[in-house]
């Protein structure tokens, strides 16, 4: 269940304004110096407002990190909705998913960054909602792998697929986590083309 993040605000338009605000300021700190030794104080003058007007939009620290977590996985999901190719089948499609994933992780490398590493300082019940919005974004990488496989352009058993299906995640992950050394290597075409080289390397079914 998705945490309620206390406000003394009524309006539904200024409090998705000044939350934005929030988790855009909250993202340069807590990638310059970490969740820990962020202050409030600091986040609300990153933020451009008071330390007063930051505590009617939120009721502790932990909200704010929240709603950064749950930002960037509802933007990564957007836009990896959006940048799906439903026109093509087969193994073309499965390929463009999978690039098109590696480029939103590309694009909110520094969000998706900060997420991975401040998490485990969210509430247990916070954490739980986070940890489950993971599971949904590998569950959309298993259905686009799943009509692949009806469609007979792979070959996998049903635990492949899902092992596959968290594979696919962690490597595009991995061009955020290991970026100081695999974007010295890489360009991101080049690295997106070498994994699905990799991933699909002996299920890849050819027609």
């Amino acid at each position: 269940m998705k945490k309620s993040v206390p406000t003394m605000v009524k309006d539904p338009k200024l409090i998705k304004m000044r939350r934005e605000q929030m988790i855009k300021g909250a993202v340069r700190l807590f990638k310059e110096k970490g969740f820990h030794k962020t202050t409030t104080r600091e986040i609300a003058k990153e933020s451009g407002f008071s330390i007063g007007t930051l505590y009617e939009y939120i009721g502790s620290k932990e909200d704010v990190l929240y709603l950064v977590c749950d930002a960037i996985y509802e933007e990564v999901k957007d836009r990896l909705v959006n940048q799906l190719d439903t026109s093509s089948k087969g193994i073309t499609r499965l390929k463009r998913a999978v690039a098109a994933y590696f480029q939103v992780i590309h694009d909110m490398q520094d969000e998706v960054l900060v997420m991975y590493q401040e998490a485990k300082s969210l509430p247990k019940e916070a954490l739980s909602y986070v940890l489950k919005k993971e599971m949904e974004m590998t569950e959309m990488i298993e259905v686009i792998l799943r009509d692949s496989l009806h469609e007979e352009a792979i070959s996998l058993e049903e635990n492949e697929l899902k092992l596959m299906a968290h594979n696919i995640l962690v490597q595009a992950h991995m061009w955020t986590f290991r970026r100081w050394s695999i974007q010295k290597m890489y360009g991101l075409k080049e690295y997106t083309e070498l994994q699905i080289e990799q991933l699909l390397h002996g299920v890849y079914r050819p027609t």
